[in-house]
């Protein structure tokens, strides 16, 4: 199960990137943001904002704010200035991964996540490890880091087991559709390869989904439709008070947000070359189980 482990910004690098990769979660109980007087309460009042997505999104390689119509100036910058600091906070805390890692999409979450009235694909409070339809990682680690900015309330979150203990016994009882066939097997693998440099950018995410990509994604929407896991799964409950952050891989950690309001979340990319328990990778659990390659290799960007 689940360990929490409380952060001193002192403690070694190394010693953080193992129990991550362990499975474990990373506590800060109170997250040095060095903010304005009245950039909390500026992000408190969003939550009156109209909702065009899921979230409020924002990217910070093209300073794209998306997800609502209101306050969009002063929303950029305080999503920037959280994902600025975040970055340089955790190149700190995990520095073997900072030199690769990939700065990926923010996300402010002002509603309450008890009363959210969300499909059952969307929904946080659903057991599921994170898999990303229009974003494949091709075997990297999804990272992020949770800050509770609710003034007075905790964010509660429950986890269960690890994925090297869930997996293994699903697909043996084939509770999950199989894993796609090994690259090269398939007459759509093959042409799926050659199409990634000159997919549209709709399809792009499509072309650019390995068998790995392909699998995880089922495997979210597996856990969050079974009903009997949902109910009998062993869990852990989680209180993060209010002002503290903490820091998982979520395709490792089973987890979900049953309630909790005003949220900040920050996602990075971690390739495989930068961990340091490169066998407790998903992609080489799931690779040991079925013996065949689940990722692809780097494709061309230009005919030869």
């Amino acid at each position: 199960m689940t360990q929490l482990l409380h952060v001193d910004l002192a403690g070694s690098a190394d010693t953080y990137c193992r129990a991550l990769e362990d499975g474990a979660i990373l506590f800060l109980a109170q997250t040095p943001l060095a903010w304005g007087a009245g950039d909390r309460d500026a992000l408190l009042a969003c939550d009156t904002l109209p909702l065009t997505h899921k979230n409020i999104s924002y990217r910070r390689d093209d300073d794209r704010l998306a997800g609502t119509g209101g306050r969009r100036d002063s929303l950029r910058l305080l999503m920037r200035s959280y994902v600025d600091q975040m970055t340089a906070l955790l190149a700190h805390l995990l520095a073997p991964y900072a030199h690769c890692w990939r700065v990926e999409t923010s996300s402010y979450r002002p509603q309450e996540e008890a009363v959210r009235a969300l499909s059952w694909k969307t929904r946080n409070d659903l057991l599921h490890v994170d898999a990303f339809p229009s974003r494949p990682t091709n075997g990297d680690r999804i990272l992020r880091v949770f800050t509770n900015l609710h003034p007075t309330r905790a964010r509660c979150w429950i986890t269960t087991e690890t994925f090297d203990a869930l997996v293994g016994r699903l697909l043996a009882r084939g509770a999950v559709p199989a894993l796609a066939p090994p690259r090269g097997s398939s007459l759509w693998h093959s042409v799926r390869r050659r199409l990634v440099p000159y997919a549209p950018a709709a399809l792009a995410p499509l072309a650019r989904r390995s068998p790995y990509d392909a699998f995880m994604l089922r495997l979210h929407d597996h856990l969050k439709a079974d009903a009997q896991f949902q109910a009998s799964a062993p869990k852990q409950r989680w209180e993060f008070p209010p002002g503290s952050s903490w820091i998982l891989f979520t395709d490792f950690v089973p987890h979900a947000a049953l309630s909790g309001q005003f949220a900040l979340e920050q996602t990075y990319i971690v390739p495989r070359a930068a961990l340091l328990q490169p066998e407790k990778a998903p992609v080489n659990i799931l690779e040991r189980l079925v013996g065949v390659p689940l990722t692809d290799r780097p494709v061309a960007s230009s005919p030869p």
